[in-house]
């Protein structure tokens, strides 16, 4: 159903989950079981073809709209869908539960258009039972809000994990059949088969800082992990180029070797920021012309120098929130940029990278539909065919109900998706981190994920992963037992009467070995298993 969530349709699909709790979700029999919320006016409507729905008659506050009562579950994880269309051009509309005890919580907003049917996908989390009663806000109050297909669909946890169990088996797992077989191709029942994983496929990893560089300590805990990084400052313009004309590459050049050594993924971060408060005095002072000379430099400069080097470029950080190279380069400028990018780099993924998309349903200048649209401005201005989307996940009480139908939403772009900073700040650290990360690595649509924890004598951004004799604390034992859970290694078996063995193994590269007792050989052979690999292909190695 993906791509319904990107689609502005004629009619709306039926609600998902026959509407779950919902009562009259097709709105077929009249107003029963919806209300009037904030002293407004409703009004059944039918269109043409019979499809009948609800639409507000005259609004003169942003939160006048129809609502339902419902009953929430304290624990328990809703996924909320409604279809939404206004009656002229287009906004943003949004989902809010006001609950008796947790105020008022915003689930998820859509960017309603005008002569067809738009899909908000949002979700919350129940910290509290009680009454609740759910509605949509515009700001904008000269428009009619039409609604139809709603849903509310709970899940227990259990349930949730359930999925996410299912998920990952399909989308990180494949079935590879081993078969041992004689110099004649005869089956060898009885052969021991052992599976070792040489590295993993899915790339996991963390930022690093220039402290790793002279701290062995560091070092081995970092290598022994991971297989990304991004540096938190180093490949930064004002680290490279504080003062205008003199440029230093010295911490990131080594930082690049470093990896490089150790088969650590390095991503590019980031090329320019468009937060002007992330954008340095003298570049701000330039003329306009001298602006984009300078940001021509800095493109020719830094891209050509980590070509073939980094696997990705976060090309303008924070580009759907900020808008500093726009206002002095024009609308186009972050257009311009990427296909520039594309340009110097041919290989490397080029992403939009910025927060609080997928953390919290509460910044409307960043839904998923904003996110989009940004997106979509930019491969349209040109074929820019290796574009990504980069979800910076700086977290605090993470609601991972919401944060699914974020993913949803978002891979109906057909696009790589990568989590690229995350972390958590506040007292329940480790066991929302392990949540956020089991649902990123549940979620099909995403290729990656890079946590914010770059270790620092004084204390880490917002997230440690170890204390500062590199012995982990709460956080870094979760990351530890995931690496551990998501990975096939140190399986042994011994071949069926068909001299096969079947196993179901994690993406990666393996080394598999089969001993033979009657031969006294053994063989070696090396096998990858990517999202490419056929499910329950036959591999026969000759014993």
């Amino acid at each position: 159903h993906l791509f319904f969530f990107l689609q502005c349709l004629a009619e709306p699909p039926r609600p998902q989950y026959g509407g779950g709790i919902v009562r009259n979700p097709e709105f077929n029999d009249g107003l029963k079981g919806w209300s009037v919320f904030g002293y407004g006016k409703l009004a059944e409507r039918t269109s043409d073809t019979g499809n009948r729905f609800l639409a507000t008659d005259g609004r003169s506050l942003s939160h006048q709209s129809m609502s339902q009562k419902v009953y929430l579950q304290r624990g328990m994880l809703y996924t909320f869908s409604a279809w939404l269309q206004v009656d002229q051009g287009n906004t943003t509309v949004t989902a809010i539960f006001k609950t008796a005890k947790d105020g008022f919580v915003h689930v998820g907003a859509v960017e309603a258009r005008s002569g067809c049917w738009s899909m908000l996908k949002g979700g919350l989390t129940a910290k509290s039972s009680g009454p609740a009663e759910f509605y949509f806000e515009c700001e904008n109050t000269s428009v009619e809000i039409w609604v139809d297909s709603v849903s509310l669909q709970p899940f227990t946890e259990d349930q949730w994990r359930a999925h996410q169990a299912e998920s990952i088996s399909k989308v990180r797992k494949k079935t590879v059949a081993i078969q041992a077989v004689d110099a004649n191709g005869r089956a060898l029942p009885g052969a021991s088969v052992s599976v070792q994983q040489k590295r993993p496929g899915f790339p996991f990893g963390c930022a690093i800082a220039n402290t790793i560089l002279e701290n062995s300590a560091y070092q081995s805990w970092f290598t022994s992990r991971f297989t990304v990084t991004t540096f938190e400052n180093e490949m930064k313009w004002y680290a490279n180029e504080r003062e205008q004309g003199k440029e230093t590459y010295t911490d990131a050049d080594a930082m690049v070797a470093f990896a490089k050594q150790h088969g650590i993924a390095v991503r590019g971060h980031n090329v320019v920021w468009n937060d002007p408060q992330d954008v340095q005095n003298w570049v701000k002072s330039l003329p306009t012309q001298q602006i984009g000379e300078a940001v021509n430099r800095r493109f020719n400069s830094v891209m050509p120098r980590y070509r073939g080097k980094v696997i990705a470029w976060d090309v303008v950080n924070e580009n759907v929130h900020f808008s500093y190279f726009e206002s002095q380069l024009g609308q186009n400028a972050s257009s311009v940029f990427y296909q520039q990018a594309h340009q110097l780099d041919p290989n490397a993924l080029m992403f939009l990278n910025d927060y609080n998309t997928l953390e919290a349903p509460v910044d409307g200048n960043v839904t998923p539909d904003k996110f989009l649209q940004k997106l979509w401005q930019i491969q349209s201005f040109g074929n820019l065919s290796r574009m990504a989307i980069g979800l910076e996940g700086h977290f605090g009480t993470p609601d991972i109900s919401y944060m699914r139908s974020a993913l949803d939403k978002l891979a109906g772009a057909n696009v790589p998706i990568w989590l690229t900073e995350v972390d958590v700040a506040h007292a329940n650290q480790s066991k929302d981190l392990e949540d956020i990360l089991r649902e990123a690595y549940s979620h099909p649509a995403v290729q990656g994920i890079v946590m914010w924890g770059a270790w620092h004598p004084q204390g880490c951004w917002r997230m440690c992963l170890t204390d500062n004799n590199f012995k982990n604390l709460p956080t870094g034992d979760v990351v530890d037992k995931l690496i551990f859970e998501w990975k096939s290694d140190n399986l042994a078996a011994t071949t069926d009467a068909d001299g096969l063995h079947r196993a179901e193994l994690f993406h990666g590269e393996y080394k598999i070995t089969i001993n033979h007792p009657s031969s006294n050989s053994s063989s070696m052979r090396s096998l990858t298993v990517d999202s490419a690999s056929q499910n329950n292909s036959v591999l026969r190695i000759i014993v």
